[in-house]
């Protein structure tokens, strides 16, 4: 199992760049970033993690303009969107974005999806919350067309679009990996459908069992296993590593750059620890 770094980059933290060096100066595998467009000021939508919505939420930057940046000064690791909200996204325009993002970065993105969470974000959007899932697979299936077919074309009830060219094509065939997000039944289903794999937050480690389970019996086949935000505990990397977890990205507060590098340098000691057995 290998490990990466996830956190909220914004305007109050390290950049994008010095954060993407010393990730990969430090051995660590992927970069992984969330995506919020904005908050909005009226919200109802309770925060999944309770309590009050931390306020990293507010101020994170876009995440194909970070991970950009990060590919510009990096060469190895990967570029991950943990998740892209792609309810929220004309899948056009998303399909142009990540191709380019993993053509400049030779090859490096991983395309985390996912539905979202926050009602009245998605509304200022134009989207029906009672559509979400549906719209999410056909935005799915519409960007792996633009990604692999020329021309290209889709027709579904939500996203309808005839012949198009769409260049440039991503660098990874047949396409980028998929990674989808979420926890319910609908989401084991939806990691079958596409063909994906999972991007887990750090949910108990019985719920990730059962979870991890239900996708392979329904698959036949491994799912590919991601994480979002692990703790820094060995008895829990331990556990992801014997469910088949190929990478986890351990979490890493959103702070200034001296604080940040820190910080890093004990998430390297402590993975050297486990690494050591």
């Amino acid at each position: 199992m290998k490990f990466g770094i996830s956190t909220f980059v914004n305007d109050e933290s390290i950049s994008p760049a010095d954060l993407a060096r010393a990730v990969e100066e430090r051995g660590f595998v992927s970069l992984v970033v969330p995506e919020h467009t904005h908050i909005p000021a009226s919200r109802e939508t309770p925060y999944p993690g309770g309590g009050d919505l931390p306020p990293v939420y507010y101020r994170t930057l876009d995440p194909f303009v970070t991970l950009a940046a990060a590919s510009a000064v990096t060469t190895k690791i990967q570029l991950f969107t943990g998740i892209t909200l792609l309810i929220q996204r004309d899948p056009i325009i998303t399909a142009k974005e990540t191709a380019t993002l993993d053509l400049i970065s030779g090859g490096r993105l991983v395309f985390g999806v996912g539905a979202g969470w926050n009602l009245e974000e998605m509304r200022n959007h134009g989207t029906d919350p009672r559509a979400r899932g549906a719209l999410l697979d056909e935005r799915i299936e519409a960007i792996k067309a633009l990604w692999t077919g020329e021309p290209a074309e889709y027709h579904g009830k939500y996203v309808d679009f005839d012949p198009v060219f769409s260049r440039p094509k991503p660098v990874q065939q047949p396409h980028p990996p998929i990674y989808i997000g979420g926890a319910s039944d609908v989401t084991v289903r939806r990691v079958i459908k596409h063909d994906a794999g999972w991007i887990a937050n750090p949910f108990p480690v019985e719920v990730l069992t059962k979870t991890v389970a239900q996708m392979r019996d329904g698959a036949g086949r491994d799912v590919p296993l991601a994480m979002f935000g692990s703790p820094k505990d060995l008895d829990y990397w331990r556990a992801c590593a014997a469910l088949g977890f190929g990478q986890v990205a351990l979490f890493l507060p959103t702070r200034p750059r001296d604080e940040t590098l820190k910080l890093l340098d004990e998430y390297a000691a402590k993975v050297s620890d486990y690494e050591r057995g």
